[in-house]
């Protein structure tokens, strides 16, 4: 019997942030990770480990949170020499004028209905900024080499599902069907959008899918980079 071709990839959630921590709308402002956030990474680098796992290179985000995480796990893992990848593209989604405000005052301000509309529809995105506001990407150092059409004002869940996946398919897919081992750190959204392709969630399921910050979640993928199954490694509270 010939070899069954079959890929390992891991999607990791960063741990938990400061604004994540005091209910904050996050998307592209570039947060720490909080302290239960580094011991949170550090516990995913310590049961990768301990289950045998080990990886030829990653991909991450451009943001701290992302970023960091990583580092902590492929620190544990004693992997700090493999090659790293990170795009924008793989940012937690871009919340638009909401990005700084606490999710309990956004609720008084706009009414609970409304803001669970723009937390949880897939298509429907939040009040857009201006480029004029500071809290426009274009104004970011980090986002120089981006065309700014394609910097966001607000995003849905699937303009994060349509910036993603061009990456997913150009930069990440070639690696996985040369049977690479890949982690993926990013944010709740953009792997949101990923397991939305990987698994064929419908629209209205993938609002309710949660995500936890600091979990490894595996694939194990076919030729045909299909999932063969998906599991946590860990006891989820």
């Amino acid at each position: 019997m010939g070899n069954v071709f079959m890929t390992v990839l891991v999607l990791l959630r960063h741990g938990e942030s400061i604004w994540n921590r005091d209910n904050r709308f996050t998307g592209w402002t570039d947060v720490d990770l909080s302290p239960k956030g580094v011991a949170e990474a550090k516990e995913a680098g310590k049961i990768l480990t301990a289950k045998g796992f080990t990886f030829d290179l990653a991909f991450t985000s451009v943001l701290i949170r992302a970023e960091k995480t990583l580092e902590i796990v492929l620190d544990e893992m004693n992997l700090k020499g493999i090659e790293i990848l990170k795009s924008w593209r793989l940012n937690e989604r871009h919340y638009g004028a909401l990005q700084g405000l606490n999710k309990a005052e956004c609720a008084k301000q706009y009414g609970e209905k409304q803001v669970a509309i723009w937390r949880r529809s897939y298509s429907i995105a939040p009040p857009a900024l201006t480029r004029k506001d500071n809290r426009f990407p274009g104004h970011d150092q980090l986002y120089k080499d981006v065309n700014i059409n394609d910097l966001p004002l607000t995003e849905s869940l699937k303009d994060t599902v349509e910036r993603f996946l061009p990456y997913w398919k150009g930069s990440i897919e070639p690696f996985l069907r040369q049977q690479k081992r890949v982690i993926i750190a990013a944010h709740g959204n953009s792997l949101r959008a990923l397991v939305k392709y990987l698994d064929g969630v419908s629209d209205e399921d993938i609002v309710k899918l949660e995500i936890p910050t600091g979990v490894p979640l595996v694939y194990n993928l076919n030729e045909a980079l299909k999932p063969i199954k998906s599991y946590y490694l860990a006891d989820l509270k």
